[in-house]
């Protein structure tokens, strides 16, 4: 499976191309909206290359001054076929059985910055960062919980340690969120049936992204039969209905969305569907997009390999053009327990799509996509004790905020004495998680009572306020690790008010609506 919550981590500097972006949604050539593209009627009679290699997606990123009718004509030139133009951000999704179409695209520099191939296997019918299975919580349990509830709390409430370490059970005295904030959950596809989302569900803003063009058939956002649970549960930390049903939400009030992007099967996340669904997010009026996965198949997507360029190039113009659009973007920094600050990483998971092939990347080149783009809010785990979990990865400078993730080891004083995150499960259902997955939703949901509370906040500032109210915490002396002992925390380190552990701290929901 690839990686929810956060599997991997990557950092992101501005690829050169990106300076070109801002100046794309304004040339004449460009059109207002992407659409998706068959071979056009002018396109080329030219015999095509042979179509000798495996089929493979490619993103290609136009020039600053390239025409969008030129570029579609080049790929077809080439032996590809377009699948989708975004031509918002001069990015065309395109498939070909040629084995030298990047090579002979990119020697067209006229037209292209950078094209690459998203993937190193064959097309076929994505992936997240969780770390572990996820418990169902039983009949026996649910009703342990609901005995203990208090009055206000829903019925599962009192097993829910994370909201309280936010302070969000008190902010929902003053500001449960608007019903005009939207968070959008790029993810694996969301449970709209399920009880306690249902009442806060917005269809109009859903769709299913993968293979790169939006479909949004009724019910296309829902998670695929026997498919994970991921982003339903994603979906239940932010906006769970306080309906006296489960569970709670960070921001029961708000709206959410599903914005499937992971391939049926493996649960892959490749660029061309996370591209459409930060570029879908920005057209249909979403305020803040929760990202808990890192984008395959590459654990750590280097700025200095000709394919692996132009992924992160693609990506970076969907995120800032999302961010112009207004919306903020929270991801999860992974859950390999890396250093994403440190001067090398031993990726040895590399491509997860094929065979990996261990190597020594240098994070500053080689990124933990989308949680490293710029703009992009950097969330680490914590557990009930507020220490680091044992599985997130950290990194001074590069996480922005911490938020509850869950821990096992670090045990609660709940009914269940589960260190794991409750939330919701398609069927109807309820289980834990733990995982710099679980972790985002949470400042995804503190970020959507923010923009309740604040609506003509900008993203920019969104993320400012999120770092300024959140709860200061110094480095640990001690951490669990991965078998549950406390070992010294050498590897936090703090500077600039900030700590490699918890970046600017906990976010704090109470403030957020104070």
């Amino acid at each position: 499976m690839a990686h929810l919550g956060h599997g991997r981590r990557r950092t992101l500097a501005v690829p050169v191309g990106l300076a070109l972006t801002a100046s794309l949604a304004f040339l004449p050539s460009v059109a207002a909206s992407a659409t998706p593209l068959g071979n056009t009627a002018d396109s080329v009679t030219a015999a095509k290359p042979a179509a000798t290699g495996p089929k493979l997606s490619y993103v290609a990123n136009l020039n600053v001054y390239a025409t969008a009718t030129a570029a579609k004509k080049a790929v077809e030139r080439a032996g590809g076929t377009v699948v989708v133009a975004h031509e918002q951000i001069g990015v065309i999704v395109a498939h070909s059985e040629n084995p030298d179409f990047a090579k002979q695209l990119r020697a067209q520099r006229g037209l292209f910055a950078s094209v690459g191939a998203t993937r190193t296997t064959a097309l076929k019918a994505v992936q997240t960062t969780e770390e572990g299975t996820t418990q169902t919580l039983s009949a026996a349990d649910a009703a342990k919980a609901a005995e203990q509830a208090e009055p206000g709390q829903e019925p599962l409430e009192s097993n829910q340690w994370d909201l309280r370490a936010i302070k969000a059970d008190a902010a929902h005295k003053i500001n449960d969120g608007s019903p005009d904030v939207t968070v959008g959950v790029i993810d694996t596809g969301v449970d709209d049936t399920h009880p306690d989302l249902a009442p806060n569900f917005s269809k109009e803003q859903s769709a299913n992204c993968v293979g790169g063009v939006a479909d949004t058939t009724d019910g296309a956002w829902r998670p695929y039969p026997n498919g994970s649970d991921h982003g339903t549960h994603v979906a239940g930390t932010i906006a769970a209905a306080r309906n006296g049903i489960g569970v709670s939400g960070v921001a029961p009030g708000a709206k959410v969305a599903g914005i499937k992007v992971s391939e049926p099967g493996t649960s892959l996340f490749y660029t061309e569907a996370v591209v459409c669904g930060f570029m879908f997010a920005a057209e249909k009026g979403i305020e803040v997009t929760n990202n808990s996965y890192y984008v395959d198949p590459w654990n750590y997507t280097c700025k200095n390999d000709d394919d692996q360029k132009a992924l992160v190039e693609a990506l970076t113009r969907a995120t800032k053009y999302a961010e112009r659009k207004g919306v903020l973007s929270v991801a999860s920094a992974g859950n390999s327990n890396h250093d994403l600050a440190a001067d090398s990483i031993e990726d040895t998971t590399s491509p997860n799509d094929s065979t990996p092939v261990p190597r020594t990347i240098d994070p500053k080149v080689c990124l933990d996509l989308p949680t490293q783009l710029p703009g992009v809010v950097t969330v680490s785990a914590t557990g009930d004790k507020g220490l680091k979990s044992y599985y997130s990865s950290y990194g001074l400078g590069v996480v922005d905020v911490a938020a509850p993730g869950g821990d096992k080891w670090q045990v609660p004083a709940t009914p269940d004495a589960n260190g794991r995150v409750l939330s919701t499960v398609p069927g109807g259902g309820y289980g834990y998680k733990q995982g710099t997955s679980m972790a985002s939703p949470h400042v995804a949901g503190v970020a959507a009572l923010l923009k309740s509370a604040h609506p003509n906040a900008t993203p920019s500032q969104l993320q400012a306020m999120l770092k300024a109210q959140a709860t200061k915490v110094a480095c640990p002396e001690k951490i669990y690790d991965a078998t549950g002992k406390l070992v010294n925390a050498t590897t936090c380190t703090a500077k600039w008010g900030q700590t490699a552990y918890y970046g600017s701290g906990v976010v704090d929901a109470l403030k957020a609506v104070q």
